[in-house]
């Protein structure tokens, strides 16, 4: 497969702890996503009268142009030279989606988090999902565009590098990890980073370590925004002991941050 990623892509990627790819997928399938999208939420999209909410969470959805999205042949080259060809599992569903709309009231999400990876003692509270060191369960944390995102449009915020602080706060803790909650806790401690903002055109995705800090915000434009944070999944954890020339991209920004 034709590689996607220069070398100059993968070491920021290795860097910044993100990598942004335009056109990752069709701007049509975006469109019929954003179709199904609105029926299920029962809203008009032309009466914004009808956008009582700051945001409406929508789970996994398995139709065709989602399926499509996810599982585009630069998306799939891209996972190859991030996590490794063979390592990862296709997308056989795109989700979860946060719409976000236009709207003074506070949503009450805004905080910073890292995505959690495999369930705790009681799987069906994600709070209590955990994140280790090896990041099993998660090779990638994805934001998949499906509306054209501007400063104003609610577009995630990223913090650059913070991957390597949380590698080093995960060290420690060994396979069992942290929970999503005793981790968001404790990111408050680690040092200021700059901050990047996921925006771009409908059919744009931002491939991110799985150790990324990052963030909703309120919603100050006028067009709902249409994201999906899907997990690119792991056949296994990932190999922290292996040699440096058989490391993936996110392996070794792991192995940078807490040494051998």
């Amino acid at each position: 497969m034709e590689e996607i990623l220069n070398t100059d892509q993968i070491q920021q990627f290795i860097n910044n702890g993100f990598i942004c790819i335009k056109n990752a997928f069709s701007a049509e399938d975006a469109a019929k996503a954003r179709d199904i999208l609105w029926r299920d939420m029962g809203l008009n999209p032309n009466a914004p009268e009808t956008w009582t909410q700051p945001v409406v969470w929508l789970g996994m959805y398995p139709q065709e142009p989602f399926v499509k999205a996810a599982n585009t042949k630069i998306l799939h080259s891209a996972f190859n030279q991030l996590v490794g060809p063979g390592r990862w599992l296709p997308c056989k569903s795109m989700g979860t989606f946060p719409v976000r709309f236009p709207s003074p009231v506070n949503a009450g999400d805004t905080g910073w988090h890292v995505d959690a990876g495999f369930p705790g003692t009681d799987p069906g509270n994600y709070f209590e999902w955990r994140i280790n060191v090896k990041s099993k369960g998660r090779g990638l944390l994805m934001l998949f565009l499906f509306s054209d995102v501007e400063e104003n449009d609610a577009p995630t915020r990223i913090r650059a590098g913070s991957h390597f602080d949380v590698a080093r706060l995960l060290k420690p803790e060994g396979d069992n990890g942290l929970s999503f909650m005793e981790l968001a806790a404790k990111l408050a401690e680690l040092p200021e980073k700059q901050e990047a903002l996921a925006t771009g055109r409908a059919g744009t995705v931002y491939l991110c370590h799985p150790f990324m800090v990052h963030a909703a915000q309120p919603h100050h434009g006028k067009a709902p925004r249409f994201l999906a944070q899907p997990p690119l999944l792991l056949k296994d954890e990932f190999k922290l002991d292996s040699s440096d020339s058989t490391l993936s991209p996110v392996e070794k920004a792991i192995v940078l941050a807490i040494g051998r």
